[in-house]
């Protein structure tokens, strides 16, 4: 079944927490035009955001984000104004934990969102409204989620450069745990391995070192509470690498270089607004581009 595209202009976005993530959403919307409003509980971070044009507000209207850390995700609007047709969605790096908290309080105006950008930096000072360009943002679309909702969470991100991903939080926490969660823990290994092998080790590093501990440099809080709040799926993901490194070397190494330097084509694909048609583009691997009529048009991998 297809929906009717909604006539109404694209409405306002309030992003709750301006640091990294936050506030660059918030700037980049800016700069597309887009009216934004944001709220942080830091000052700092508030004046930051003001100065870069967003306008600083406890009422919250629209497409509200969700911008703070995952502990405090259910707290972050107890003190704000939440307008009751408000539509809410957040950037955490985990979502069924976060799906269940949230959507006792939000029913179907709720709608999980992951973009997959980010540094190992963080708070305001780390904003850059090109952090969304290209990067792929996923959104969950539940049997409960109202598409019409997940449309304008999707218009947000494609507002900014992102391309949008169709996923289940399960199929989401699933994917995050093999390429987020365990490179975050191989990591913080590498780096505490090399700092037992002793301080001419340390000396000697360079670039293979420096990039395989690059995501260990975030804030540890940030890192633990994403491999705990997603813990089965990681450990899962962590047994698989296990399995791999007792490989021979050479076919390790081989197979490794293949996948990572592996090139594929994209096939542009149109894809109606239907629940099974959406998650089928996102289970192939290929990602939601523009908003057209009562369609999406976007690519898939070619084989």
């Amino acid at each position: 079944m297809t929906f009717p595209v909604p006539t109404m202009p694209a409405p306002p976005v309030s992003v709750v927490g301006l640091g990294q993530l936050g506030g660059s959403l918030a700037a980049a919307l800016v700069h597309a035009g887009r009216p934004v409003s944001g709220w942080d509980t830091d000052p700092a971070a508030r004046d930051a955001a003001a100065a870069r044009g967003v306008t600083i507000s406890r009422e919250l209207a629209g497409v509200v984000v969700l911008a703070v850390p995952m502990p405090v995700l259910g707290t972050a609007m107890a003190d704000l104004i939440l307008d009751p047709d408000a539509t809410v969605t957040d950037v955490g790096s985990v979502k069924a934990p976060v799906l269940a908290e949230l959507g006792a309080q939000y029913g179907d105006r709720l709608v999980g969102g992951h973009p997959m950008c980010g540094t190992e930096r963080s708070g305001h000072a780390a904003t850059d409204p090109a952090l969304f360009t290209g990067a792929r943002w996923a959104l969950c679309l539940e049997p409960g989620t109202d598409l019409r909702r997940w449309l304008r969470v999707a218009e947000v991100a494609l507002a900014v450069g992102a391309e949008v991903v169709p996923v289940t939080a399960a199929e989401h926490d699933d994917a995050v745990a093999a390429i987020s969660a365990v490179p975050h823990l191989l990591a913080a290994a590498l780096a505490t391995a090399a700092g037992q092998a002793g301080p001419l080790a340390l000396a000697l590093a360079a670039g293979s070192f420096t990039d395989g501990t690059r995501v260990i440099g975030s804030d540890p809080a940030f890192v633990t509470a994403l491999v705990e709040a997603n813990g089965g799926p990681a450990a899962a993901a962590l047994d698989r690498v296990r399995a791999q490194l007792d490989r021979p070397w050479a076919e390790l190494v081989a197979d490794g270089h293949a996948v990572r330097t592996a090139t594929r084509g994209r096939r542009p694909v149109r894809v109606p607004l239907e629940r099974a048609a959406l998650l089928a583009l996102g289970r192939s691997g290929g990602a939601v581009s523009r908003r057209l009529a009562a369609f999406v048009e976007g690519w898939v991998p070619e084989a």
